[in-house]
């Protein structure tokens, strides 16, 4: 039996001593005073200060979108992507976590033996086994394995609001697609019983210019009108077509799937009730990009002290014990690591880390302004919306007004059909507008609450990323 163990009390001094981290500590940036209070469109009507509900898409009181959204939080390719990078951060964090313990490997063998000196037993065939265990084990004298193993928390936190920020963006984009295949169907709708109505005036004027009390002027100009409408059908079905080959992708599905989609709807919803939107505090908490942003700045952080401790020696504590050839043998060393006294390699790691940390820092500055410049150019286009879909309601009221006193102008033989067919064409062109107000008033409150972070706190991780059945190129 052969035992050797070298020197080890400056090992076990090491091993003994409390480690000393290096590098700056994290501290939360903090938005300034104006950025925390108020919206300046909150002080409008139908603008409440409540706070954002989790799935504000329900507001919308329609159970069919409330099904799309599900099934798009539930589906959505993009939403797996974010999932799969999540799985890799949370593997980082244990790899991390891995390093600030010792790493043991446990060896063994098997084989023939040299012959013994005896000539006895030279010719007899013998074997040798041999089993060893080594341990290797890094003191964190400087804090590089905490300051590694903090990194890759914040890296997970990151990819954690990552992920959040995706689904932020599904819901809205489903809410809007949804809404832009309702309002398709709206005006489509409008522009049939629009040429329904004209076929009927064409038909009028045919008849009077067949018994000479019409002009082919006027026939031509009914016909104008009726073609115009006409033309207008091909580009609802289209969008609409385009609006649910968007839903399908977002629930997962191939294009070819959208005409078994429930649309049920015969206009775009809207929220009736005063939108909650909380305030500058409560969005600089919920939006998830935000959150990403610090966390990332935690990580640039916490890599300026692995950087940091690389200008320190390393010290790993090595050691091994087994029986090998018949004997037992052990040692335990102490392995000392040290760049030094040229340490330019190092220095410029530190240089790195801190630009890095820099541009993390504008970054959530940038993250900020941009919440903070969404949320109050929703509002305004908002509010703006809402105050010319109600002048349009005015206008066509009006509108609706001038063709039937134009229509009974024509049947007393005060004026020409001529005057109709402008009413007409008039009332056609405010319905239309209001149409498509309607339309953007629906898209600017998805884009609102899309603008607020909305969507995610209430989701959990979709089972799809656990190897169960996936709808389209999962395996």
């Amino acid at each position: 039996m052969n035992i050797r163990f070298p020197q080890v009390a400056l090992a076990g001094a090491l091993a003994l001593t409390t480690g000393c981290a290096v590098g700056p500590r994290h501290v939360a940036p903090v938005a300034p005073l104006p950025a925390q209070g108020a919206f300046l469109g909150a002080s409008e009507a139908g603008i409440a200060s409540a706070p954002v509900p989790d799935d504000w898409w329900r507001l919308f009181d329609d159970p069919a979108l409330d099904a799309h959204v599900g099934r798009a939080l539930a589906a959505n390719a993009d939403i797996r992507v974010a999932l799969g990078n999540l799985e890799v951060a949370r593997a980082a964090v244990r790899g991390a976590r891995a390093a600030q313990l010792p790493n043991t490997t446990l060896e063994s063998g098997a084989g023939p033996s040299p012959a013994q000196r005896q000539p006895s037993t030279g010719a007899v065939p013998k074997s040798s086994y041999d089993l060893a265990a080594t341990i290797a084990y890094e003191v964190d004298l400087f804090g590089r394995l905490r300051a590694t193993a903090e990194a890759a928390r914040a890296d997970l936190q990151a990819s954690e609001a990552a992920r959040d920020t995706v689904r932020v963006a599904v819901a809205a984009d489903t809410a809007a697609a949804y809404a832009a295949a309702c309002g398709a169907v709206a005006g489509k709708q409008i522009a049939e019983a629009q040429l329904a109505a004209q076929q009927r005036g064409y038909d009028l004027i045919a008849r009077q210019l067949d018994a000479g009390e019409a002009s082919p002027f006027e026939l031509a100009q009914s016909k104008t009108l009726l073609e115009r409408t006409r033309a207008a059908l091909p580009a609802f079905d289209a969008d609409r077509a385009r609006a649910l080959f968007q839903l399908a992708t977002l629930e997962g599905l191939p294009p070819k799937e959208a005409a078994r989609l429930a649309l049920p709807c015969t206009a775009a919803p809207t929220a009736r009730r005063a939108l909650p939107v909380g305030d500058g505090n409560a969005l600089l908490a919920r939006r998830p990009d935000i959150r990403e942003a610090e966390r990332k700045l935690a990580a640039a952080t916490a890599r300026i002290g692995v950087a940091t401790a690389d200008l320190y020696p390393r010290f790993q504590l090595g050691g091994s014990a087994g029986l090998l050839g018949g004997d037992f043998t052990g040692f335990l060393t102490p392995l000392i690591s040290w760049a030094f006294p040229n340490q330019s390699a190092a220095r410029a790691r530190i240089a790195a880390a801190r630009g890095t940390q820099e541009a993390a820092l504008a970054s959530w500055d940038v993250a900020v302004l941009r919440a903070l410049r969404e949320v109050e150019t929703m509002l305004a286009d908002y509010q703006a919306e809402k105050r010319r879909n109600v002048e349009l309601r005015g206008a066509l009221a009006e509108a609706g007004k001038v063709v039937t006193r134009a229509g009974a102008r024509f049947r007393l033989g005060a004026d020409s059909y001529l005057q109709v067919v402008d009413a007409e064409r008039t009332r056609n062109d405010v319905e239309a507008l209001l149409a498509a107000s309607n339309l953007r008033i629906a898209l600017t409150q998805v884009a609102l609450f899309r603008a607020l972070g909305g969507g995610w706190a209430s989701q959990p991780d979709t089972a799809s990323t656990r190897g169960e059945a996936l709808p389209v190129g999962s395996r």
